[in-house]
């Protein structure tokens, strides 16, 4: 690709384009904004992997022609997630479409077992989750949240608003 010495070729290869790479993916945060690696939907959190496993083709590139397709893709992807956030922000059904709702496991102390079972939560993984959230009893807890990204939310002190409570989904059962 560069040179006819194997050995220095792959490694100009790998130095020189994962260093394009690295600059072309900080342009494109930077035209595309904070939220290009946020973790505010799944939908995000599926571009964060797909420009890393991309990144890393890149990287691997036999080509000029293969390269130029992933720093394509690369865009692509940017444009993508900016579209589809967008789309998000102007139509609730198209928000609802694309992303899940948060789901309540628990409210003012009580754990709902029904949402553990329907989100498939362990029940030892959200009392894992109060001890990292400093929960001293479960008395102190006002809500727990399974968030759209699959982290989970823990609310507790003595009084919870209910617009964070906003969106929460509870099961039924």
């Amino acid at each position: 690709m560069f040179l006819n010495n194997e050995l220095v070729d792959t490694f100009l290869k790998g130095l020189l384009l994962t260093s394009f790479a690295m600059v072309w993916v900080v342009i494109l945060v930077r035209v595309n904004g904070l939220r290009s690696f946020s973790k505010m939907t799944n939908f995000d959190f599926v571009m964060t992997v797909a420009i890393g496993s991309l990144l890393a083709g890149a990287s691997q590139s036999n080509s000029w022609l293969d390269y130029f397709q992933t720093i394509l893709a690369m865009a692509t992807l940017f444009i993508v997630q900016c579209s589809a956030a967008r789309l998000r922000k102007a139509s609730d059904s198209i928000e609802s479409l694309m992303q899940n709702s948060p789901v309540l496991l628990m409210k003012d102390g009580e754990i709902i077992h029904s949402a553990l079972t329907e989100t498939r939560v362990a029940q030892s993984d959200l009392i894992a989750k109060l001890r990292e959230a400093n929960v001293l009893a479960f008395s102190d807890v006002r809500a727990v949240v399974l968030e759209t990204t699959g982290d989970i939310s823990v609310l507790h002190g003595s009084h919870c608003a209910e617009e964070l409570l906003d969106g929460v989904r509870t099961t039924t059962t």
